[in-house]
């Protein structure tokens, strides 16, 4: 029998009792046993070990890079942490480059979450410590001063609890129905300035399409079109059935769609496939591009990404799906505002477990690099947002807000983590440069990303 919202507000209340808030705000390591490099390996395991040392490279960027890389490792880390017991859909990699904008269907551009590898049932507060996280490291990157970075990782969690409040009261349908649509966010700009720079960012999105993907990673060799090689990052595998294995993959993957999606699929034809290396938690990963054709010669490129198990799946329940890639795919269309018609999901030949959805499609992350405080407060405001939306299409929002309650108590203890975080991030940072000069790591370092 369904219980009032004014019941589970009172539930939320209650779980103060045995789990103050100003908890949340402490962290502290194991006192021994925890070995960052070692997680890391670990989580090497299965990737394809030509690719790892572009991850280490990429990772040692900066803090930022590895905090980015390092999922793994902070859900390790959340798991020792204290918990409330309320599941949510987690996004499992929540930093705040992992939300920005793509297209929907009807082809508006929207801002909510855009990565679900690591998608999987957790307690909601992970995802928001994680985001809160990465506001300091980020801001620190920017070099922010501490305060404003803590300013900025506060108006996240902020916005997260007084807006999941407000969801807590609506309707399911009219919660599902929500989405934080671009022309909302560049209305709602403060000054001219900040307008013309959503406006700018919005028309960049609007250029990453196909057609215009397509000059920079292919070309017409032989008359026919074609992944153009640029190893390490883009290269074909010379493997002697590999196009056999394409082809039924891509098959299978059609299985997956709904009927009038198949129809649509069917309009293109297979033409070329090769490994495409991206971001950096997902380096060593099996991700592959797939260029198709239709009869008019319109291309169409599809990402087909390796899903493995979530790095939360340890610490919480074990995966319901058979196939990690519908693990991925239903988790995005539960708590994404809405999805890429072409998502669905494969197991290869070999045994190994893919998602598959369009390359790009408008998909663009806010450039953070030099952003002011005042900006950057009011990207985690819009993060916050999103991932209470996000968070109360799966879970019980009524009692999350009893527990965060009106005031700031909660807002204070997550920034708190947030800055002792960024803190355990520069450690574990510096502990991945000295195993690269000890020889323990091999890192490849790319000019460019």
């Amino acid at each position: 029998m369904f219980r009032s919202r004014e019941e589970r507000v009172a539930d939320g209340k209650r779980l103060r009792t045995s789990l103050p808030r100003d908890a949340h705000g402490a962290w502290a390591p194991a006192a021994e046993g925890r070995d960052p490099i070692a997680i890391l390996e670990n989580s090497n395991a299965g990737r394809l070990s030509s690719l790892i040392p572009i991850r280490y490279g990429r990772m040692l960027r900066s803090p930022f890079t590895f905090l980015r890389g390092s999922a793994a490792l902070m859900a390790a880390d959340l798991a020792t942490t204290p918990s409330t017991g309320l599941q949510v859909q987690a996004c499992g990699d929540c930093h705040l480059l992992n939300f920005g904008l793509f297209a929907t269907p009807e082809r508006n551009l929207v801002f909510d979450l855009n990565d679900f590898d690591e998608t999987h049932p957790a307690p909601w507060e992970w995802d928001l410590k994680r985001l809160a996280a990465s506001f300091v490291v980020a801001g620190r990157d920017n070099d922010l001063p501490d305060k404003q970075s803590r300013q900025a990782a506060m108006a996240c969690v902020r916005s997260y609890r007084e807006n999941l409040r407000k969801f807590s009261r609506m309707s399911p349908l009219e919660v599902w129905y929500l989405r934080l649509d671009m022309e909302e966010i560049i209305a709602a700009a403060p000054d001219g300035e900040a307008r013309d720079r959503r406006k700018a960012l919005a028309a960049k999105a609007r250029q990453r399409i196909t057609e215009n993907v397509f000059p920079k990673i292919a070309a017409i060799v032989g008359g026919q079109p074609r992944f153009v090689d640029q190893p390490p990052v883009l290269y074909h595998v010379a493997e002697p059935d590999m196009e056999e294995r394409v082809l039924e993959g891509l098959e299978d993957y059609r299985e997956s769609l709904s009927h009038e999606r198949r129809v649509l699929l069917d309009r293109y034809q297979y033409v070329d496939y090769a490994m495409k290396v991206v971001g950096i938690g997902s380096v060593g990963t099996r991700c592959n591009v797939a260029l198709l054709y239709s009869e008019e010669n319109h291309p169409l490129i599809l990402q087909v990404k390796e899903a493995r198990h979530s790095v939360l799946e340890p610490y919480t329940q074990p995966c319901t799906y058979e196939n990690q890639g519908q693990r991925v795919v239903m988790g995005q269309r539960l708590i994404q505002s809405s999805s890429d018609i072409f998502l669905g999901w494969v197991r290869g030949r070999h045994g190994y477990e893919f998602f598959v959805r369009q390359l790009r499609d408008m998909k663009l992350s806010v450039p953070i690099e030099g952003l002011e405080a005042d900006e950057l407060s009011r990207y985690a405001a819009h993060c916050g947002w999103s991932l209470a939306r996000a968070h109360a299409r799966s879970g019980d929002s009524a009692t999350i807000s009893g527990y965060l309650g009106k005031g700031d108590a909660f807002d204070e203890a997550m920034a708190d983590f947030a800055v002792a975080y960024a803190d355990q991030t520069e450690r574990d940072h510096a502990a991945l440069v000295e195993a690269v000069k000890q020889g323990r790591l091999e890192a490849l370092v790319e000019e460019d990303l």
